[in-house]
């Protein structure tokens, strides 16, 4: 039993044995004060590994410390790509919890990791909230890191870590899609805090940093500069090759259609990395630009057809 709530279970025995009815509910309403104080951060920890074996991806590592899980990995697209699902069971994560992902892939072996559903960051009752995601892909290999999205509720506070290592001419996808407030309850993010940071090395070489703190409720939430007064924003990442212009064009066209001018949309084409960035008010909306654009350079750049994981379209 949780020491706050035997304590107050002891304790309201006593008090029924000696206190008068007049004042059991102002002693009842201190000691349930006094167990809320008792705050207990959960803590998890993941650590997985793909190795090539033939022609064939396999899990080879799964270590994991409290409740952050994996489903058995399967096979939609072929024996070559190794899809997994992360599980939370606790559904969400709450004021000082902290989880730890890692996820290394083998030399020339692919893998995809994502979510069966939004992650969500609870509000923080005084404690900060902290996530560390540490990726390895060696010489030839593949990872996708394509979870669904991340809702942080109102209040919440947050520190959430990204860092990709890449080996020569190792390739990395990434997707994130960020919502400020429950906006389907009228829930905005007015109070809390969010600081993110993204960093992608090749060979020890920083080829991208992002970092971004933002205080609910603050000017950056309107500034044009930040989320411009929107409520959704969600980032696509490819490394591994120059696109042809044809392509983006193709896919700026696309985008835009799908947003149908509602929301903002940008695709930049750096040296080594390519970025797609949606902002806007729907996490629906948000959700289809990433696909199509995942759709559109998945081709070009792994040479396999974007065959969308089935967690996505539950």
């Amino acid at each position: 039993m949780n020491r706050a709530v035997l304590g107050a279970t002891l304790a309201n025995q006593r008090m029924n044995q000696t206190t008068s009815k007049k004042e059991a509910p102002h002693l009842l309403h201190a000691l349930h004060s006094a167990a809320s104080v008792i705050h207990t951060p959960l803590q998890a920890s993941l650590s997985l590994g793909c190795e090539k074996d033939g022609v064939t991806t396999r899990r080879t590592e799964r270590n994991h410390y409290g409740p952050l899980l994996v489903q058995k990995p399967f096979y939609p697209e072929g024996k070559e790509v190794c899809h997994v699902v992360i599980v939370h069971p606790p559904g969400g994560v709450a004021g000082g919890d902290e989880l730890s992902i890692s996820a290394r892939v083998g030399a020339s072996a692919s893998a995809q990791i994502t979510t069966p559903g939004a992650s969500k960051w609870y509000k923080a009752n005084g404690h900060v909230s902290h996530q560390q995601i540490s990726i390895d892909v060696q010489a030839g290999g593949v990872l996708e890191w394509v979870p669904q999205e991340t809702i942080f509720y109102d209040n919440a506070d947050v520190i959430v870590d990204h860092r990709v290592n890449l080996e020569k001419d190792a390739v990395y996808i990434g997707c994130e899609i960020l919502c400020f407030g429950r906006t389907a309850y009228g829930e905005s993010f007015n109070n809390g805090q969010i600081r993110q940071r993204t960093r992608i090395l090749r060979d020890g070489k920083m080829i991208w940093l992002e970092q971004i703190r933002l205080q609910g409720g603050s000017s950056a939430m309107k500034d044009s500069l930040a989320l411009s007064g929107k409520t959704v924003c969600a980032t696509l990442i490819l490394t591994g090759k120059m696109l042809p212009q044809p392509l983006i064009d193709l896919a700026s066209a696309e985008t835009e259609n799908i947003s149908k001018g509602i929301g903002q949309i940008g695709i930049s084409q750096f040296k080594s990395i390519v970025v797609i960035r949606y902002l806007g008010n729907s996490s629906e909306v948000a959700r289809h630009v990433m696909l199509c654009a995942w759709s559109l350079f998945r081709p070009e750049i792994l040479g396999r057809a974007a065959i969308v994981t089935r967690m996505w379209n539950t």
